[in-house]
Parts: C-alpha cells; sequence; structure tokens
C-alpha cells in the first residue's frame, strides 16, 4: 500500500514502531496532492514547507517517545476553521486575504497531538451550499466521477479524503455540511452534539447549528479524531462541560439488542432515488444479521424541518455577516467616495451569490413586524422537532436513515433551482436543529458507482454509541475500502 492510502491508526501503528517518519509520510502526501488535485481541486491552499517542518518536529516527539495517536498525521482542514498566520478565507472573495492572528482551538488541539496541517480545503462560500458549486474560489469535483459535485459545504475536506490527499480531515457541520459529502464521496463523517467540540476559532454561519466535526477513511480514524478535538472549552460559551469518553473503547464487535428506529417520516420521501432505497435495504439487514433490533417511530415535525432550517440559519447568517463591512478586516471596495455606497458595494464585490440569497432572506426575516412570523415561528417548530427527538428516543437507542436523497448529482444540475438543491439536505437538518449527533458511513453504490451513506442519529452526548454500530456496520461490509479510480 502507498503511505498516501493509510488510515490514522495505520499510519500511527508504522509511525510507532519507526517503520516510516512523519517527513517520508508527509512528503509522499504533498507529491500525491500535487499529481491529482488538478483534477479535484480539493484544496485552497497547500502549506509545503510548514508541512515538512511540523513533520519533523513530529518525528522529533516520536524519538522522545512522545507519540500520540495524531502525531505526525497529515490533515486537510475547512477553510473556516481558524489557522494562526496562515490564510483562511471561508472561500469568499471578500476574505481572501484573511490571515488570523489566532488558532481555533480545535487547531490548537491538533498541533499538542502533533499532527501536520496540509493545507485548507475548499467550500462553499460561508458553508452556504450542498454542493461546493458555490466556493468563491475554483469548483471540488467528485473523486467517483469529476463530472459531478463532491457535496457541500465541507466538499473540499470530504474530496481530499476520498482522493487520499490528506490521512483525515476536519469539516463543519450546520445542515449536514459533514454527513452529506461523506455520503456522496464514500467516506465517514461526523457531526458531534452541538457542544461536544469547541467552535471558538471556526467562522460563524448559523451559530446555534455549526459544529467541526472529522471526516476520515473509517470508523477507527474518527473515534480517534473525536478523542482529541472534544471537550470543554471556557472560550465557547455554547461549549458544554461534559467530560468526554474514550470513543476507541466504542470500536467493540457485538450490537445485540440494540434498538434501532425508523423513521416513518423518512421513508415516505418523494424523489427518493431507487438505489439509495436499496442500499438502505441492505444496510438494515446487515445490522439485523449483526442483532440489532427495528421499531418503527414517527418524528412528525419532520416535513417543517426545510422550511424551519431556511429561516432560522439565514437569520443567524445575516447577523454574523453584518460584521464583514469593509472597514475593519478584509476586502473593501475602495472605489466609492461615500461611506453608504462603501458598504453597498464592497459586500456586493465580496459575497456571492448565494451568500447575498441568504443575508437577504435572514435581514427580511428579522426586520420588524417579521420577526414574529418568521423567526419567532421557526423556533417554535424546532423545540417541536426536539420533543419528537426525544420522544423517539424512548422507544430506540438510534436512529437510521439515508444520508441523502440521491447519489451526487451533475455539476451544474441544480445550479439554478436554489429550492430543489436545499431539498437535498432534507435528512440531515433535524440534527442540526436538534443538537443531536449524527455519522454518516459508507453503505453502497448506485448503478452508476457513485458512494451512498447510511446516516445514524443518537441521543445528546451519545457519540459513542454511534461510533459502536457503525464500526459493527464497516466490519460487516467492505463499502469503506472501495477507492475511486483516480
Amino acid at each position: 500500500m502507498k503511505l498516501h492510502e493509510l488510515t490514522i491508526h495505520e499510519a500511527h501503528d508504522l509511525l510507532k514502531t519507526r517503520q516510516i517518519s512523519s517527513t517520508e509520510l508527509t512528503r509522499d502526501v504533498l507529491d500525491h496532492i500535487d499529481k491529482t488535485d488538478h483534477k479535484i481541486g480539493a484544496y485552497l491552499s497547500v502549506f509545503q514547507e510548514q508541512a515538512i517542518a511540523q513533520a519533523r518536529d513530529a518525528d522529533n516527539m516520536i524519538g522522545r517517545s512522545e507519540i500520540q495517536p495524531l502525531t505526525g498525521i497529515p490533515l486537510s482542514i475547512k477553510d473556516l476553521i481558524c489557522t494562526k498566520d496562515l490564510p483562511t478565507t471561508c472561500a469568499s472573495k471578500i476574505l481572501e486575504n484573511f490571515i488570523p492572528p489566532y488558532d481555533a482551538t480545535v487547531m490548537v488541539k491538533l498541533k499538542n497531538a502533533g499532527a501536520v496541517t496540509l493545507g485548507k480545503a475548499n467550500m462553499d462560500e460561508f458553508a452556504m451550499g450542498s454542493s461546493t458549486e458555490n466556493s468563491g474560489m475554483h469548483l471540488t469535483r467528485n473523486p467517483w466521477d469529476v463530472t459531478r459535485i463532491p457535496g457541500g459545504s465541507s466538499g473540499g475536506s470530504a474530496a481530499s479524503v476520498a482522493a487520499d490527499m490528506c490521512i483525515g480531515s476536519l469539516g463543519s457541520d450546520t445542515g449536514g455540511s459533514i454527513r452529506q459529502p461523506a455520503s456522496h464521496c464514500g467516506i465517514v463523517g461526523m457531526k458531534p452534539t452541538y457542544g461536544r467540540v469547541s467552535r471558538f476559532g471556526l467562522v460563524a454561519f448559523a451559530s446555534s447549528l455549526d459544529q467541526i466535526g472529522p471526516l476520515t477513511k473509517d470508523v477507527t480514524d474518527c473515534a480517534l479524531l473525536m478523542n482529541v478535538i472534544s471537550g470543554y472549552d471556557p472560550s465557547d460559551s455554547t461549549s458544554v462541560p461534559k467530560e468526554v469518553p474514550d470513543f476507541q473503547k466504542s470500536l467493540s464487535m457485538g450490537i445485540g439488542g440494540i434498538k434501532i428506529g425508523l423513521p416513518k417520516e423518512y421513508y415516505t420521501t418523494d424523489g427518493m432515488d431507487p438505489d439509495v432505497a436499496a442500499a438502505i435495504d441492505n444496510a438494515i439487514h446487515t445490522l439485523k444479521n449483526l442483532g440489532a433490533e427495528f421499531v418503527d417511530v414517527s418524528l412528525p415535525h419532520t416535513q417543517y424541518a426545510v422550511a424551519v432550517y431556511y429561516v432560522i440559519a439565514p437569520c443567524e447568517a445575516s447577523s454574523n455577516l453584518a460584521r464583514y463591512d469593509g472597514v475593519r478586516y478584509g476586502f473593501r471596495d475602495r472605489e466609492p467616495e461615500d461611506l453608504i455606497q462603501m458598504y453597498r458595494s464592497t459586500k456586493s464585490k465580496g459575497f456571492g451569490p448565494e451568500v447575498q440569497r441568504r443575508i437577504i432572506i435572514g435581514t427580511y426575516a428579522l426586520s420588524a413586524g417579521y420577526y414574529d412570523a418568521y423567526y419567532g415561528k421557526a423556533s417554535q417548530v424546532r423545540t417541536l422537532m426536539i420533543e419528537d427527538f426525544q420522544n423517539a428516543f424512548q422507544k430506540c437507542d438510534l436512529l437510521l436513515s439515508p444520508v441523502t436523497p440521491s447519489p451526487a448529482f451533475k455539476i451544474g444540475e441544480k445550479a439554478n433551482d436554489p429550492l430543489n438543491m436545499y431539498l437535498s439536505d432534507i435528512f440531515t437538518l433535524s440534527a442540526n436543529l436538534t443538537g443531536v449527533p449524527g455519522i454518516s458511513i459508507p453503505c453502497g453504490f448506485s448503478k452508476d458507482r457513485l458512494p451512498i451513506g447510511l446516516q445514524l442519529m443518537g441521543r445528546h452526548f451519545n457519540e459513542e454509541l454511534l461510533i459502536k454500530v457503525a464500526y459493527n456496520f464497516e466490519q460487516a461490509t467492505t463499502f469503506h475500502k472501495e477507492k475511486p479510480a483516480l
């Protein structure tokens, strides 16, 4: 096996026994990026010299027997996680030259663990999108079929993992932005419970929905990354002071007696691709054979999820993105002569069409006379959705559903139909609105050989059970071992 094809745990075993060095591993991955990324476009920036320097530091740590599971492991980072003295653009023209003066908390944790930062991964601008077509920089393509989207908004992170252009990655998930591209690219992606991972240094899109999480080649790697990035952070007011379990202990066989709920609303959705339905049926059959029990449950307010999300998220985005005014940092249009025109033209030239659309929707919904009718009402329905999940979890331990209604669609196919694009998140939005954890794992392929993902959702702070069931499913199947023919 080539070094860049290793998983985190495989690479760790080789580093620990000094069969390879981090410098060798990092150089091999960087060479693979050089040869491959012109076809995919997963990266916005690659930090070659810094990555080699970090790898040498990791080799010194290993030489002192100070190795941790991520020491010397080369990772890609979604480009809305702040990296000190390195560009963080959110794939937006308005932050094209922004260099943060500090690291996000997750970056501090990765550095303390000895991980290597390869570069920043492409994304939908400010994480607003489901296809990475909304990047203000360039297109990212799906490694399984370069005519198709990799998913979004963490499309660059998912594509870099699937194409072996990193050993693992960090993304963020506001409405499915980790799980959906993980599904489309045939890898593992987890959205932790809201408050499990610090959001300090994550550039905000929708503050009550955003959560950082791992994208990896298998479930074991997901557990390893979760161990490092999880935990209370006093710098993040939404971080929950809850003890972090050792997620590696969840990597054990045996799921007999675990009750899995099938939400009836998710299986009566119009537009479900037959290949996705067949893959999910096969996955259910596999889990039954492993000893899991299945029960039917109901999440009656699911029909409102898309509408609720596309009120709450744009409202929070409108508030969060008001800071990009061309005055303090970021792009400024210097042509206008008066202040109001400068604000207007800076935002018009700096933000792309999808970001502008969501800011306008959010500003309208928050305006006088409309706040109660839109944001207030959406927040009430959100509370009912949380109650739906609580009721469902009285009957079962976790929920199972597709990740997306269809495999990856063609680039440009939904570009002029925002509503159709928004509906592709129908199965993932609820986890963000309710704060519960969710994981996407590979469970099959379409007739066009496009990956299909299975979603598991659990109770708040019960990522352990998701990892355990996902691991058991993975051990019983071979989908995670399949590679795109680049």
